[in-house]
């Protein structure tokens, strides 16, 4: 009998590629946003962001796996990071930070980049601030769910 040992988180960082987000992707994208956030989009939003374009949708995956998503939208002169999550068993291990690297990389330098994030998620801004990402407001009670504001974030 073989047994399978776990990874080390940096392990699951070098082995993971990043692609662009494909329709085939999006059960494994559904099941990420369910257990990622408290109101999660639809299939249908999923779709319409994919049919756009103008827009940056990419993921990263090891093998098979589908280990976290990113998805932009291009709004006149700016692009809108609207949607980045990593599977809960895979967080803390650089997904994320990689999938915006390559959505910077993607983007060109040509336009600025804006977000939108939960001003309780501590550890999502520090990692925006990581990426170069700089607060420039509040939008008060954002979230539906709860009416918690949200942190402006910009990357010129």
């Amino acid at each position: 009998m073989s047994e399978t040992l776990p990874r080390e988180q940096g392990e699951v960082t070098e082995a993971a590629s990043i692609r662009r987000l494909t329709y085939s992707d999006l059960p494994s994208v559904i099941s990420i946003e369910r257990r990622s956030f408290p109101t999660p989009w639809s299939l249908a939003m999923f779709v319409l962001e994919l049919s756009k374009p103008s827009g940056i949708c990419l993921a990263a995956s090891d093998g098979d796996e589908l280990l976290g998503y990113l998805v932009c939208s291009r709004y006149d002169q700016v692009r809108h990071l609207m949607n980045v999550a990593v599977a809960p068993e895979h967080r803390r291990s650089g997904i994320a930070r990689r999938l915006i690297g390559k959505l910077v990389e993607e983007g060109g330098g040509k336009l600025p980049f804006t977000l939108e994030v939960r001003v309780s998620n501590h550890p999502a801004i520090r990692m925006y601030e990581r990426l170069g990402f700089r607060s420039a407001g509040v939008r008060p009670r954002y979230y539906q769910d709860n009416g918690e504001d949200a942190l402006i974030m910009w990357l010129d």
